[in-house]
């Protein structure tokens, strides 16, 4: 494992489900030492949610197993007056704060922001919400499916027979969870110029109106308000899934050279050029027209044979695999995404996601397996006197 650049960083992770902890994940990567501040017997929500009822009732649920990995646990009733007097010292010692409280519910346990920038001038405190901390909505509930639907990301999810649609897996809480975590790194990186630490307001709707890219965009600039195009992309054809002689395949060929090495790998030079399809603007125009022409030409061979023929000749494509088939293929293994931990008290293994990113050729993986409950409660002790003799960040030059 190369030195990774959180190493030293301190994180109190309040969070629950998936934004949240999703974002402390990818800090825990980074190299923070993360510490999980469950309710006592309970835990987080994510501890009970998953496909096998077994490790649910155990509270390892799937949903927990996954975002969880290399976190201390320690159980804290912020209700009490010792659980808060505890997290106080905490608060006090950490680096980064993370919660994904509704907005105002830290504060009503006695710690608003104002009092926790008071006792650590230095803390990174980052709030993940539906809707933010401020505005007409910062009180209603929300779950990722709930902003899918009000960012308009459903809308144009599907065909114009079956949108809208959700979106598959919970894109929402994951985009608002790498923007916290981005936010947080910038300010850490802040900080060790000015010393200031930062309250950071973490909105999932905003979040995710933000990454919807041209969806967005197309209208903000060019009043174009999108619709749902099933499988086709908006800005290039031909760009989306064809049928093959054994199943789907997505090519992608947007640039005009990519479009002229399709025709002739297919065996339809001819369409280069036919004056239906002679440029971007007017294949868009003739999609449907296009897209016989070449589904056609495709149905002569199966998706893999497809895939390596147009990939090596600088055309993108690529089969339309299932969730099981995309976490084994050689790609994903070469690069050590996939992370073996220890199974929680147990003696098995348990397979992980990383981050997709190497650091000096290296793939950041969870030092230790997600923690049982409360693991680390008699640890605590000996925690707030490492956190305390931590020394404190200064501004670059001091």
């Amino acid at each position: 494992m190369p030195d990774r650049p959180l190493d030293g960083i301190r994180v109190l992770d309040l969070t629950n489900v998936l934004a949240g902890p999703y974002c402390t994940y990818h800090l825990m990567l980074l190299g923070a030492e993360v510490l999980k501040i469950e309710m006592p017997g309970r835990g987080d929500l994510a501890r009970r949610l998953g496909p096998d009822p077994e490790l649910n009732r155990s509270l390892l649920g799937a949903s927990f197993l996954a975002q969880n990995a290399g976190k201390k646990s320690i159980e804290l009733d912020l209700k009490s007056d010792d659980g808060r007097a505890t997290f106080e010292e905490l608060a006090t010692h950490a680096d980064v704060l993370v919660e994904n409280y509704r907005a105002g519910v830290l504060a009503r346990l006695g710690f608003p922001a104002e009092r926790l920038a008071r006792l650590n001038p230095g803390l990174v405190h980052c709030a993940i919400s539906g809707f933010g901390q401020t505005g007409p909505m910062s009180q209603a509930p929300a779950y990722d499916q709930i902003i899918q639907g009000l960012s308009g990301m459903m809308s144009v999810t599907g065909t114009p027979e079956t949108a809208p649609l959700r979106v598959g897996f919970p894109v929402a809480d994951t985009v608002g969870g790498l923007s916290a975590a981005l936010a947080i790194t910038a300010a850490l990186a802040g900080r060790r110029v000015d010393g200031k630490g930062r309250y950071l307001d973490v909105s999932m709707l905003e979040a995710s109106l933000s990454a919807m890219g041209w969806a967005v965009s197309n209208y903000l600039v060019s009043g174009v308000e999108p619709q749902p195009m099933g499988d086709q992309n908006a800005t290039a054809a031909p760009s989306g899934t064809f049928d093959t002689a054994d199943g789907p395949l997505n090519i992608a060929a947007n640039r005009q050279e990519q479009y002229e090495t399709l025709c002739r790998l297919v065996g339809r030079p001819e369409l280069i050029d036919d004056p239906r399809f002679a440029d971007r603007e007017a294949r868009k125009a003739h999609r449907p027209e296009l897209n016989r022409e070449l589904t056609e030409a495709l149905r002569a061979r199966p998706a893999l044979e497809w895939e390596r023929m147009l990939s090596a000749a600088g055309v993108p494509a690529a089969r339309i695999l299932t969730v099981a088939q995309a976490v084994d293929i050689d790609q994903v293994a070469g690069r050590g995404f996939i992370a073996e931990v220890p199974f929680p008290a147990g003696d098995r293994t348990l397979r992980v996601s990383g981050s997709g990113v190497l650091f000096d050729g290296e793939p950041l993986t969870p030092p230790a397996p997600p923690p049982v409950l409360g693991e680390h409660n008699a640890q605590v002790p000996e925690l707030l006197r490492r956190w305390r003799e931590a020394r404190s960040p200064v501004p670059a030059g001091d």
